[in-house]
């Protein structure tokens, strides 16, 4: 029950915070001003959105952790259970953490990118998480439900089973998973943001991703870069203060 509850509570938890701090006008990546004009789904609808997405997240996970109970019911009649059951290590936890991003990592690019080639998926689904060019923390999760399905629960479903980590740390891997999503859509560069310097995948490289001359470029999400370096499709940027304030992350050609 708490691998599935406590990454929604962390998302609305942790997005609060970025709306607390979304007064501090010189931090963010567009102007207010910007957002009212460019966003074209209201703040409530967008709300809405998000909640109908984590409903099936929790419908999925339930039926996922059912699953991993009765399969560890089953083995604990075995002899041996006390093997099987045992609590994995602090170094087997962070390799099921290493393998849980990249797996991740690799299913949302690919996923995410052919939603950016197939013109009827953009159009029908896709858009409606790009209808927020100006990103904001709480929107992180407004996707039209099927692309939800596909690319969050189903792909966190798949790193989940891959990387072999248990329920418990099930908790952990995606309520971090979810902080990180929450960040790159936040709108904000705050002095001092570990994920900013842990990660280069961050709110201004999605940033790129969310204006109309980024939309082939940044597909990676939600932690590193790798794919688009591979693949050719990382802009890179460079952040920029604003004539009216704040900053911009602008493209730097190569």
């Amino acid at each position: 029950m708490l691998g599935t509850f406590v990454p929604v509570l962390v998302y609305w938890a942790y997005s609060g915070l970025y709306v607390l701090v979304g007064s501090f006008d010189k931090y963010r990546l567009h102007s207010r001003k910007e957002e009212k004009a460019k966003n074209s789904a209201s703040k409530g609808k967008v709300v809405v959105g998000v909640l109908v997405q984590q409903a099936f997240q929790i419908a999925v996970s339930l039926l996922l952790f059912t699953v991993m109970n009765l399969w560890l019911d089953h083995k604990q009649m075995a002899p041996k259970a006390e093997a099987t059951t045992a609590k994995p290590s602090v170094l087997v936890v962070g390799m099921q953490f290493a393998v849980a991003m990249l797996v991740l990592d690799t299913w949302q690019y690919f996923i995410h990118r052919y939603m950016h080639i197939n013109r009827f998926l953009y159009r029908h689904i896709h858009y409606k998480h790009h209808s927020l060019i100006v990103p904001f923390a709480y929107g992180a999760l407004y996707n039209h439900p099927l692309e939800g399905l596909l690319l969050d629960t189903v792909g966190g479903a798949i790193s989940f089973l891959v990387s072999g980590m248990t329920p418990r740390t099930a908790i952990f891997f995606f309520s971090f998973a979810t902080i990180k999503t929450v960040d790159d859509h936040c709108g904000l560069w705050l002095p001092g943001n570990p994920l900013h310097v842990l990660f280069s995948n961050n709110s201004a490289y999605h940033d790129v991703h969310h204006q109309l001359f980024g939309g082939k470029y940044n597909f990676s999400q939600p932690f590193f870069v790798v794919w688009d370096k591979i693949l050719g499709t990382y802009m890179p940027y460079s952040l920029e203060k604003r004539r009216d304030g704040g900053l911009e992350a602008r493209p730097v050609k190569d």
